[in-house]
């Protein structure tokens, strides 16, 4: 269902004026359609049942509100830790395919153009796909920071153990490692990912050390589960919602918050380089059901 049909079936269903069993069997099933969950779309629809019961539904916007207000109660927000005038690593964390490379440079570019850091190191730590590698390169070019590398096919962890020794030499603030998302191979992906974890955490204050995972709003539900995966591997401390712009799928941000308590940091629109921002819990909510 894409993001538009289901702002406008939400408008039509709120202003259809009813608020019998079909109305809130119809708000339940679009609530799912949306992504939120089955069992938060049941869970806020028998609450919307009980308000209609009181009076406190009398019209669309309060309803709206309404519905509004309880999807915000169980989406979380906020902001990686950036410890300034000292050495911070971001591993971003995400699927193959989600726009993790990408998302990558716009965060060197949101953290040099808001955030005033200086020197910053791009990690391609992705070495089992060479296109993310030359990806990275490119991007690298365009924000002219340095880009670790290996050859394809090398071992990550080492990678990520050049990046760091490099980092500490050039006297950088923030590394941002591109990391492979080989989800068809669970239990590889886990041992890789601890082997890198275990590097970084060797090498560097638990403070300065965030894990971010990138998620594809166009994936729905699935998104759900790569989070619960990431998060079992390696922990994860904040979720980006990337390609927003094309899809109503956004609604998984809800379920995932709700299900692993996990805050939303960012969210990414387009391609350009400046295409990210922070993730504005009102503004999400208003697009979300409203747009």
């Amino acid at each position: 269902m894409q993001k538009k049909s289901f702002a406008i079936r939400l408008k039509a269903l709120l202003g259809s004026g009813r608020q019998d069993a079909d109305f809130f069997e119809e708000m339940e099933e679009l609530l799912i359609e949306g992504d939120i969950g089955p069992a938060l779309a049941v869970e806020i629809v028998t609450e919307l049942q009980k308000q209609a019961g009181r009076g406190e539904l009398r019209d669309r916007e309060r309803t709206l509100a309404h519905l509004k207000r309880l999807l915000g109660e169980h989406l979380r927000t906020g902001q990686p830790i950036l410890k300034r005038g000292e050495l911070n690593v971001f591993l971003v964390l995400g699927v193959n395919g989600v726009g993790k490379t990408t998302t990558v440079a716009k965060l060197a570019s949101y953290y040099r153009r808001n955030a005033g850091v200086g020197e910053i190191l791009l990690s391609a730590a992705d070495t089992f796909r060479a296109a993310a590698i030359d990806q990275l390169e490119r991007w690298g070019e365009r924000l002219e920071m340095p880009v670790i590398r290996q050859a394809p096919g090398a071992d990550p962890g080492a990678v990520i153990f050049d990046t760091m020794t490099s980092a500490r030499t050039r006297g950088a603030e923030l590394i941002l490692a591109d990391t492979a998302g080989r989800l068809h191979n669970k239990a590889h992906l886990v041992k890789e990912l601890g082997k890198v974890d275990k590097i970084i955490r060797g090498r560097i204050g638990e403070g300065n050390y965030q894990k971010l995972l990138v998620i594809d709003a166009t994936t729905g539900q699935n998104a759900l589960r790569q989070a619960e995966v990431f998060h079992e591997a390696i922990g994860v401390d904040a979720v980006i919602l990337a390609k927003y712009d094309s899809t109503a799928k956004g609604g998984v941000a809800i379920a995932i918050s709700r299900q692993l308590g996990l805050p939303f940091a960012f969210l990414g629109q387009g391609e350009k380089l400046e295409d990210i921002q922070i993730f504005d819990a009102e503004g999400y909510l208003e697009g979300l059901l409203e747009s």
